[in-house]
């Protein structure tokens, strides 16, 4: 049976042909070693070879997808280790940005942060898992861009675009939205206090979080643990 013809209306075909590929091989709809055949794609999703192929090389820079030269790329998830560690580091990039932005982000930059975490209330209510994932990338980036470190906030938001299909994935497990916008308003009430090892280390915990939830959303339940470094109740 096709797939859902992309929408035209959020992003770029390639964009919307990777997630909806992404989402598949998070879910293990597309179990890893499965070849990615441009043709059959585009003939199921209705779109040309050209936006098939730059969805396909968007997957390759998250880790999802193994491009091969002259044939057909693999899907290619990453191992439980490898995807540990990619969190491990992104928790530690994302509580630097936010203990940096506790102490140098202008008061206009904490009014625009405030305003764009008050905004995705209604996402929450909404449950729109897409809307809030969009709201929730432009909330980030605003941290990592008030950090007022171009080489850290480029390093973190490279991470992040690896792990995106992952951190996506998240929001569809039932009360994350909600319990996401309650660890924002933490990381956000300790950048405006300007308590920079507060925020730090709400960030480091959120980021936790999220891995426990894309970890429940695939079915692969863990125990929680405290975030290294986290400082406990």
């Amino acid at each position: 049976m096709p797939g859902p013809r992309p929408s035209a209306r959020r992003g770029t075909r390639a964009e919307d042909l990777r997630q909806h590929l992404a989402d598949e091989i998070v879910r293990g709809i597309l179990a890893p070693g499965t070849p990615l055949d441009e043709s059959d794609l585009a003939a199921r999703f209705g779109v040309s070879r050209t936006p098939v192929r730059e969805a396909i090389r968007l997957l390759a820079a998250s880790g999802l997808v193994e491009t091969r030269q002259h044939r057909s790329a693999l899907v290619a998830r990453p191992s439980d280790e490898q995807l540990a560690a990619m969190f491990m580091v992104m928790a530690d990039l994302e509580a630097l940005c936010a203990g940096y932005a506790a102490v140098a982000m202008t008061a206009r930059e904490r009014r625009d942060l405030e305003n764009l975490h008050r905004s995705m209330a209604p996402l929450v209510r909404e449950g729109d898992p897409q809307q809030f994932h969009e709201a929730n990338v432009e909330f980030h980036a605003a941290i990592y861009a008030g950090s007022h470190n171009p080489y850290l906030a480029e390093l973190t938001a490279t991470t992040r675009l690896r792990l995106s299909p992952f951190r996506r994935a998240q929001f569809r497990t039932l009360g994350r939205l909600s319990r996401s916008y309650a660890e924002h308003e933490v990381v956000v009430d300790a950048i405006l206090k300007g308590d920079q090892n507060g925020a730090a280390a709400a960030m480091r915990g959120h980021i936790g979080t999220v891995e426990q939830a894309y970890l429940r959303y695939v079915g692969e339940e863990i125990a929680p643990a405290a975030p290294a470094g986290a400082e406990t109740a």
